[in-house]
């Protein structure tokens, strides 16, 4: 992953008054691959390069370009993931794109549209060619994550877990709380909503290892022994970041008794139940951080490799004190594109 805009990521910050204030404008504080600090990276080393650019797309918008026949605008969800963008008023942030680059706007497109806008009809080309209907539309086109969202069906409330080597959160929100941590997007389906995006570097690797190490690798053992401790566990956590975490920027394992006492050890079967609460706990606080609500009405849809696993789920429900979903194993980005298309129409 590319890490060498790390300097035009702290210009952007210091432009707008801070990684706090530009994640509250824009979603998001800088990172690194996010389209803004790329831009600003070309800007700043490559000069003319930027001033021969007549415009600068998105995939999504050049996807929707190459059939359009024409500069497709950017939607306002994958537009929310570029630190450009004002997640309130849905238009370009003035000061995001002073600090990027000259005539930014005029390069990206003016204005972006919601995710299902019609652009028009498809380009002449695509017609004669491949014989598609002269009356085909071609909708705005949007980035993986939202379509996801789109794919998946979320509702107000909902949240899905997906469960693999690095586990992740897409949640829909109403009132986003944007936070140093996490991204919140424009919501794909509902332009006065939001979603927002948690990844946890930590996920099933260290539930693997805590198997191997408590249950002699076995899942079976694993949960025999995580149903001889009751939800709580005593009063024991703990906190497993065996590789750099994410969210939080941190590493190592930490263990507390029931007193609040850093200890050294649990025992087999409190280990088990700890790194499973210690890591869905941590992923309840931070999207509440991010203005995600326990209430009535969630749901929660598990998908990824360990979703299979009704154990693990019960503690996921537990901890969110919701009901627990699996979702089948789809194609969510394109079958939410899908969605979106029929959506426009």
């Amino acid at each position: 992953m590319d890490s060498s805009t790390a300097k035009q990521c702290r210009d952007l910050e210091t432009a707008v008054g801070g990684p706090l204030e530009l994640s509250k404008l824009t979603g998001s504080r800088a990172y690194e691959r996010f389209t803004g600090n790329q831009i600003a990276k070309i800007y700043q080393t490559q000069q003319e390069a930027y001033n021969k650019t007549e415009r600068i797309s998105l995939v999504s918008s050049f996807g929707a370009t190459l059939f359009l026949g024409d500069y497709a605008p950017i939607d306002e969800s994958d537009a929310s993931g570029m630190n450009l963008l004002d997640i309130r008023t849905r238009q370009w942030h003035p000061q995001a794109l002073n600090a990027c680059g000259e005539k930014l706007s005029s390069k990206l497109g003016d204005k972006v549209v919601p995710s299902s806008t019609v652009l028009g009809d498809i380009s002449g080309y695509f017609v004669d060619r491949y014989g598609f209907s002269p009356d085909c539309k071609v909708i705005a086109w949007t980035g993986d994550n939202p379509a996801s969202l789109a794919g998946m069906r979320l509702e107000e409330g909902d949240v899905i877990v997906s469960l693999g080597t690095s586990d992740t959160l897409l949640l829909w929100l109403t009132e986003p709380q944007p936070a140093l941590e996490g991204h919140i997007l424009v919501n794909p389906v509902d332009t006065n909503a939001y979603m927002a995006l948690l990844c946890f570097k930590n996920g099933s690797l260290t539930r693997e290892k805590i198997r191997d190490e408590c249950a002699n690798g076995s899942w079976e053992d694993f949960s025999q022994l995580l149903n001889t401790t009751p939800p709580g566990n005593h009063g024991n956590i703990g906190i497993y970041f065996d590789v750099q975490e994410i969210i939080p920027f941190a590493h190592g394992q930490y263990r507390f008794n029931d007193k609040g006492q850093e200890v050294s050890s649990f025992g087999a079967d409190v280990e088990i139940r700890a790194v499973l609460e210690g890591q869905f706990l941590a992923k309840r606080i931070h999207a509440q951080n991010l203005g995600y609500h326990i209430g009535p009405g969630n749901r929660i849809l598990a998908t990824g490799g360990a979703s299979i696993n009704t154990d693990i789920l019960q503690v996921i429900s537990n901890v969110f004190n919701a009901p627990v979903y699996i979702q089948k194993d789809v194609n969510s980005a394109a079958l939410g594109c899908a969605y979106r298309a029929k959506h426009g129409q």
